[in-house]
């Protein structure tokens, strides 16, 4: 796809052209300028609003982000290109980037362990408990967010009947783990059904475990595709913008 001209903005589209070509509606068109996550349109004589390349350029941009980052991250991005701010936009979306390799290499050795428990040479002591203190220190997840995953379904954990606090097991450690892997993936259908696997996961079932943590796998392989074509976009879009900068000051 063309993302710019070389001379400049020539080509003009009126919103509901825009839209239709990428398969948005007008107003999301609006929505995106009333946010600041694109300029605002050019006025044609008749007053109607009027596109150009750059805004094209801008909206490839917003989409393959949003794809690959969500929204929240998006806009964060595009604001900084409005403010002219690239070298914090591109910092932005390396934070994301360092995220999800930690997040592989976590799985990566969440796959390693069951692995060994599939061979036999390690296994699961059920016997042993320990308190949302000892999970949180083990695993790094907040307690605040562990009791949460628990109200939303994601597990179950026992009360001790002595003081009535809850104690977890070997086995919800590896669970609050493999949620952990899917906590700043983009909120989409699949990412629901992952945790939706994860929450019904019978961690005893090395072969089940197994499944969800490969599916778990491509959708991150997926992910990184998402971002690279993302990076694409906001780098043809950062050198756009940058021409246009230099071009200004040496008028």
């Amino acid at each position: 796809m063309r993302i710019f001209a070389k001379g400049g903005d020539h080509m003009g589209f009126r919103p509901k052209k825009l839209a239709e070509k990428y398969g948005l509606s007008s107003n999301t068109l609006r929505n995106y300028e009333a946010k600041g996550l694109m300029p605002p349109a050019d006025r044609s004589s008749n007053g109607y609003r009027m596109y150009t390349e750059r805004h094209e350029a801008f909206l490839a941009c917003i989409q393959a982000m949003t794809a690959a980052f969500g929204m929240e991250v998006t806009s964060q991005v595009m604001h900084c290109l409005r403010r002219n701010e690239l070298d914090d936009a591109l910092w932005i979306v390396r934070d994301r980037e360092v995220m999800l390799h930690r997040e592989k290499a976590n799985l990566d050795q969440l796959i390693r362990e069951l692995k060994s428990y599939s061979e036999g040479s390690r296994a699961h002591d059920i016997n042993h408990h320990f308190s949302i203190h000892e999970v949180s220190r083990r695993t790094g997840a907040s307690k605040s967010a562990i009791r949460y995953w628990e109200q939303c379904g994601l597990f179950t954990t026992e009360r001790d009947p002595d003081n009535d606090y809850r104690f977890y097991h070997e086995a919800h450690l590896f669970k609050i783990r493999l949620i952990q892997v899917l906590q700043s993936a983009v909120y989409s259908e699949e990412t629901v059904n992952l945790k939706q696997s994860v929450a019904r996961l019978d961690l005893e079932n090395i072969e089940d475990s197994m499944k969800v943590s490969d599916r778990i796998q491509v959708h991150l392989n997926k992910t990184i595709k998402l971002q690279m074509r993302a990076l694409y976009f906001l780098y043809r879009l950062i050198e756009t913008i940058d021409n246009s900068e230099t071009t200004a000051a040496d008028h």
